[in-house]
């Protein structure tokens, strides 16, 4: 089933909000096993929406059209898909009632809001449409076809879009589609793009049905593997053998195969496994690397400690870093990230401290220590392991990805996946 998605409105074009829906409904198409060939934006113009519309019907099966469908005289969604389809607009008692009673229960909340007239714009549907209810607003969906085509017209607010388009649209889409694409997600830390290219070669050399795509993030690269199958059991069968594959090529460098799990998620639940205490020391990254840890649901049960020494002053009085370190070798050097950690075990009482201290930019760098170098500590079972990093970027971007790194490196130092001393 060939599909496109146009999303309408001007607000788009002009970048004034983010397309959140496009991403939404071309995973959810994926998943359906639809073949999701174009994506257009379109502005509040009814010629250039006409255009649209017949281009997309000429060479698609599907379109799923977003936004427009509201009260206002720009809302035109509706009425130019009925027109090129050649139907009439009727008025639909059921979504009349429905936006009477939901305008009713606004208004309790909100003694201001009225009924006016412009509303029951939005109760005129083609004339056969399938219509969607909307729990949460006023505009209804849509579900149209002719001549062996259909068009889906679904509100733009992803609050009203996403419910609508899981409880209604999804079981309708099921049904046309005898296949679906099934999907898993490797995720992979320490090891770089082009490497793990180089490693998987040969597997998206000969893959046919599941296929492997590499992704990458900062710091981490994601092997998604897919599968078309008749329905998720045995979409699950297919992906199995690969994903098994992977783990003995990439073994501990895998931090997770579930789509939702974070790398500081599969950390927490690391250190909840081990039963350990965490604490961080933090320099460059200024706590930016406690607030991903603490964004984690239950992350107090294995986090209680965070210094930011963002100062000489602070490293010396809060985690004991010498005086003499820091005038001979400075604050960005593998001797004071090691005594950073070190110090921030024994201050905290923690069983694991890791400390982060670099030069993010855009000064301070020098030909010796550049901008972009970063040494991490980390203190374990009594044993201190540092690392040092050359990343590059603006500011945010070292800080992003000394953050990222170091999720990683504390990750090897706890599963043993960490060989420097």
């Amino acid at each position: 089933m060939i599909t496109e998605l146009i999303s309408v409105g001007t607000e788009i074009l002009l970048g004034n909000i983010v397309n959140t829906n496009s991403a939404y409904l071309s995973e959810m198409c994926a998943r359906l096993g639809m073949d999701l060939y174009y994506q257009t934006v379109v502005g509040d113009n009814e010629e250039r929406m006409k255009h649209t519309v017949k281009m997309a019907l000429e060479r698609s099966d599907t379109i799923i059209l977003t936004g427009g469908l509201g009260p206002t005289q720009d809302d035109l969604t509706k009425e130019v898909v009925a027109q090129v389809l050649g139907m009439e607009l009727v008025e639909d008692a059921h979504t009349h009632r429905r936006i009477e009673e939901y305008m009713e229960n606004y208004a309790r909340n909100n003694p201001n809001r009225k009924i006016t007239d412009n509303n029951w714009k939005q109760a005129m549907v083609p004339k056969g449409a399938i219509v969607l209810d909307n729990a949460n607003g006023t505009a209804p969906g849509l579900i149209l076809e002719k001549n062996g085509k259909t068009a889906i017209l679904l509100p733009g607010p992803p609050n009203e879009l996403k419910p609508m388009f899981e409880e209604q649209v999804y079981p309708y889409l099921r049904k046309k589609q005898p296949d679906i694409f099934y999907s898993q997600l490797v995720k992979i830390c320490n090891i770089g793009e082009s490497q793990i290219a180089a490693e998987i070669q040969d597997l998206i050399e000969n893959q046919t049905n599941p296929t492997i795509a590499p992704y990458a993030k900062t710091g981490e690269v994601h092997l998604r593997i897919t599968a078309r199958a008749k329905d998720e059991k045995e979409g699950k069968k297919l992906v199995k053998p690969l994903v098994r594959e992977l783990k003995i090529r990439f073994g501990k460098n895998i931090y997770a195969t579930d789509e939702r799990k974070t790398l500081e998620e599969a950390v927490v639940d690391l250190l909840k496994d081990q039963k350990l205490k965490l604490s961080l020391v933090e320099s460059c990254t200024g706590g930016a690397l406690a607030a991903r840890i603490v964004n984690v649901p239950g992350a107090s049960e294995v986090f209680g400690t965070g210094f930011v020494t963002y100062s000489n002053k602070a490293k010396r009085k809060l985690v004991m870093v010498k005086k003499m370190t820091l005038k001979t070798v400075g604050a960005v050097s593998e001797k004071c990230a090691r005594e950073m950690a070190k110090g921030g075990c024994a201050a905290s009482g923690a069983d694991v401290c890791l400390s982060v201290t670099g030069i993010a930019g855009p000064d301070g760098g020098t030909k010796e220590k550049p901008v972009g170098t970063v040494f991490m500590g980390c203190c374990y079972q009594g044993r201190v392991r540092v690392r040092e990093f050359h990343f590059s970027g603006n500011r945010a971007k070292i800080r992003e990805q000394s953050v990222v790194y170091a999720l990683a490196f504390l990750r090897d130092c706890i599963t043993g996946n960490d060989e420097e001393s």
